[in-house]
């Protein structure tokens, strides 16, 4: 048996694990990679993947880092089913159909941007709506506890991962291996015990090798408790100021969980009645109705708020923003509001906007409730970054930032070592996947302390050779040394925006003369950044 790790290895997107069983081929998951220019570019790569090769795909859950890039398998070739959860197939519906909505208007623009700069050859999306159609048209629904079997000598069993709705652990026994069996268990993402909403994960027993996740390999979450108490304070602080606080929240669990924390505040009455609540994304819209229609599947307490005829997930003061003009009201409207708006890590969607009017204004709040990946927007400023560049524009960050991780979906590490306290069979492997390395290694160490398993942390493209006797061979393909720079990419890049200078030099000369200085102080300062670059380089090659 073998398992090729073709994301979520080393970094937190991207999950696909490619599994040879026999003549069996599948994968679990399939995610789109999210971060800097490097790794996205992987998103372009489809060959690793011969979708076409494909007999069907096991899929933990809806988030975009682990089905974003199913459409594209369809695209090239893969005809084969989609296993998920009902909940996951009906969120599966409106996230991909989202995505694809992003990847036409993203091409659309490049070709646009190409065009202007007399380049016509037009940019191609990763995958249109109707990728997403026919992608749709090969999912079939599964039971949590139910044992199926997708191909011969294959048997798979999806149980409650807790992580969001409709989230499964997958268990995959692996019969006829060199004449035995193996059983794999992907943890998928595992749901922190006791959060709002979900039911708390499930439990496996027994692997010969357990794919666990590491996102929070490192650390532990402060209690929910804790959480909404520091979601308040931030709220107060904008209202006493009469600003906004924004709170960029992924659209699929995290916004859910926060609306209900602020339900629960307003209960409690503690939430400033006269302060409206903004829900700026119509797929969190989208994704928050699919979580009303599947109630049945959380926890005793929220099943028991439904069946009393309320619903947790809405509040008096809340506002639906579904237009883009909506959502341009929300930045003209006067006083404090909570504004709810994707994505998570800042990176795209119409937050962006609502960052630009309010990143640089000292009253207000930017309220970060979820993991942020380096080289995203949001990770700069957790990470203190005095200014970011949003939408084209270089901002001060004044707003006072609020991270909240108690309301991560993910577990922390002493919950992560809980859930593997449970595995009472010896000489289990595991290999850490879906977090950064930094954090595995941590949880690798704590790992090997208490239970004395063999940890491995795969590579990206890694292959592993996994034997019935619970050994295993790792190989990394000669060619990969992480994400190359594409320094084309970058080079052009610079080569467009100085044709653009060149093109609007009469503007720059018609400009305030102040304003002119302004602009050509910092294009020098660019211009010096450059030649120490140079320089650098004429320095090494003199050396060799």
């Amino acid at each position: 048996m073998q398992v090729k790790f073709l994301g979520a290895a080393r970094g937190v997107t991207g999950s696909c694990f490619v599994v040879h069983s026999g003549d069996n081929r599948f994968a679990v998951d399939c995610g789109m990679h999210q971060g800097t220019q490097e790794v996205e570019q992987r998103n372009q790569d489809l060959n690793v993947y011969d979708a076409a090769g494909l007999e069907f795909v096991l899929l933990t859950h809806a988030h975009i880092d682990h089905c974003g890039l199913l459409p594209a398998l369809v695209k090239y070739g893969f005809k084969g089913r989609i296993y998920c959860t009902r909940p996951t197939g009906d969120l599966l519906e409106i996230m991909l159909k989202d995505s694809a909505h992003i990847q036409e208007m993203e091409a659309e623009w490049a070709s646009r941007k190409k065009a202007r700069h007399g380049r016509f050859n037009r940019i191609e999306p990763l995958y249109t709506s109707r990728d997403v159609s026919r992608t749709l048209s090969l999912v079939q629904a599964v039971e949590y506890n139910e044992e199926f079997t997708p191909c011969r000598d294959v048997h798979v069993l999806f149980k409650d991962a807790g992580h969001i709705l409709g989230s499964a652990i997958i268990e995959i026994r692996a019969e006829n291996v060199d004449d035995g069996r193996i059983k794999l268990v992907f943890s998928g993402d595992l749901g922190r015990p006791n959060q709002l909403l979900m039911r708390n994960p499930s439990h496996s027993e027994v692997a010969d090798f357990l794919f666990l996740e590491s996102t929070y390999g490192n650390r532990d979450h402060k209690d929910e408790d804790q959480s909404r108490e520091e979601l308040l304070l931030a709220i107060n602080y904008s209202y006493e100021k009469g600003e906004k606080v924004i709170i960029p929240a992924f659209a699929l669990e995290r916004t859910q969980e926060v609306l209900y924390s602020l339900y629960l505040l307003y209960q409690e009455g503690r939430l400033p009645q006269d302060m409206p609540l903004f829900l700026d994304s119509p797929l969190a819209i989208r994704a928050t109705q699919v979580f009303s229609k599947h109630y049945s599947y959380f926890d005793a307490q929220t099943r028991a708020i439904f069946h009393s005829g309320d619903d947790p997930l809405k509040l008096p003061n809340l506002r639906i923003s579904q237009t883009a003009q909506d959502s341009m009201n929300i930045n003209s409207y006067k006083g404090p509001a909570i504004v709810i708006s994707a994505s998570g890590m800042a990176n795209a969607g119409r937050v962006k906007h609502h960052l630009r009017h309010n990143i640089w204004r000292k009253g207000a709040g930017i309220v970060f409730v979820g993991f942020q990946a380096q080289g995203t927007i949001g990770r700069k400023i957790v990470d203190g970054a005095a200014s970011v560049r949003i939408l084209g524009e270089e901002l001060a960050v004044k707003a006072r930032i609020f991270t909240i991780n108690g309301f991560s979906a993910h577990a922390g590490q002493s919950q992560i070592l809980e859930w593997l306290s449970v595995f009472y069979n010896q000489g289990m492997k595991v290999f850490l996947v879906h977090g950064e390395y930094e954090n595995q290694l941590a949880l690798a160490e704590k790992i090997q302390e208490q239970f004395g398993y063999e940890v491995h942390i795969p590579d990206y493209l890694e292959e592993c050779i996994l034997k019935t006797d619970r050994g295993y061979e790792a190989r990394l393909p000669p060619e990969k040394k992480g994400p190359a720079v594409n320094w084309d990419y970058v080079l052009a890049e610079l080569e467009d925006k100085m044709s653009t200078l060149r093109l609007n030099e009469k503007d720059l000369s018609s400009m305030d003369t102040r304003e002119q200085s302004r602009i050509r102080d910092e294009l020098l300062e660019i211009g010096s950044d450059i030649s120490r670059v140079l320089a650098s380089l004429n320095s090494g090659n003199n050396s060799c």
